[in-house]
């Protein structure tokens, strides 16, 4: 028997990485489900019989994107929602309890009063981008690789080459506009695009591959950021031993992407050269410098997504 209702329903998930805490408002409807396949799939089944005007989830990392995706497969209407606006929204109305259920009841409570514009996200669409990212990068290691063959191999076989970068490039080029008309077909990737680009030194493939590969920026601490890039210094002491701090993890598509955009950056951008020129006349490696000034790129590109405002360099 389906349950109609005239009340607005809204949903809140709090989420866990093993579980999902679900409240549904007004119904006052608690429970939790494991977050995997069978748990995700029996909650969307209970709360589509509820038709609700939204499903709001915290955007806190890939841990919600298994059932973003399930909802957007059902045809649910969800909204991906800053933490820091939720977090707010606890201060106003005075909740400083935490539990999780008493999360969730406070995500639902703010889909019913805020009622925050649903979200478009498409995870085949950031999929698809991010695979083209990917070919991208293979595609341009491979030009650079005939590219240098071409300056040590006798002048007599750069007729066998030249023909193969010309294929490389169109192919490049290509790749690039399919990544453009992706971008430009769905509202909140054309957003996002236009703050990331708005920083000197990042590019449209800089912002395609933040926009596939890291969807959490904006919604995470700073800290996070730069541990999910792999930018993030990790200490390497024990007893008396004081190793050198080196980055690890993280993810490298991302992170050599923005490698690729710091080059241009630290010529183009002044705020990152200063950083850059100031580092190396310190002592720092040239290597290391650029890592620190990639974390720097991540921190300020984390903050102008979540606060939703472009890039301004500051005044001299």
């Amino acid at each position: 028997m389906k349950t109609k209702t005239n009340q607005n329903i809204n949903v809140g998930v709090d989420t866990g990485k093993f579980q999902l805490d679900i409240y549904i408002r007004p119904l006052d409807i608690y429970f939790t489900v494991s977050n995997d396949e069978k748990g995700i799939k029996e909650a969307v089944k209970l709360i589509k019989k509820h038709h609700p005007e939204r499903i709001v989830i915290e955007a806190t990392g890939r841990l919600e994107m298994p059932f973003i995706m399930a909802c957007a497969n059902a045809n649910l209407p969800f909204v991906i929602a800053n933490p820091v606006h939720i977090k707010r929204f606890a201060g106003a109305i005075g909740q400083r309890a935490k539990t999780d259920k008493l999360d969730a009841q406070l995500i639902a409570h703010y889909g019913d009063a805020i009622k925050p514009k649903l979200s478009t996200l498409k995870p085949d669409i950031m999929q698809v981008m991010s695979d083209l990212v990917s070919r991208r990068n293979q595609i341009m290691a491979m030009q650079t690789m005939e590219k240098n063959r071409l300056q040590i191999l006798p002048k007599e076989l750069a007729m066998t080459i030249k023909p193969i970068l010309t294929v490389f490039k169109n192919q490049i080029a290509k790749i690039e506009t399919k990544i453009v008309n992706l971008i430009e077909s769905t509202p909140d990737y054309q957003a996002k695009n236009i703050i990331l680009q708005s920083m000197k030194g990042i590019g449209k493939i800089a912002a395609a591959s933040i926009i596939s590969n890291l969807p959490e920026l904006g919604y995470i601490n700073n800290k996070e950021a730069s541990s999910l890039v792999g930018v993030a210094p990790m200490n390497k002491e024990s007893g008396r031993f004081k190793g050198h701090r080196k980055i690890q993890g993280g993810r490298h598509q991302v992170r050599t992407v923005l490698y690729m955009a710091m080059m241009s950056a630290i010529q183009s951008n002044p705020v990152f050269k200063e950083t850059y020129q100031r580092l190396v006349a310190a002592g720092k490696a040239k290597k290391v410098a650029i890592i620190a000034c990639i974390r720097k790129m991540v921190v300020i590109l984390n903050s102008m997504l979540r606060d939703g405002v472009l890039w301004e360099a500051p005044k001299v």
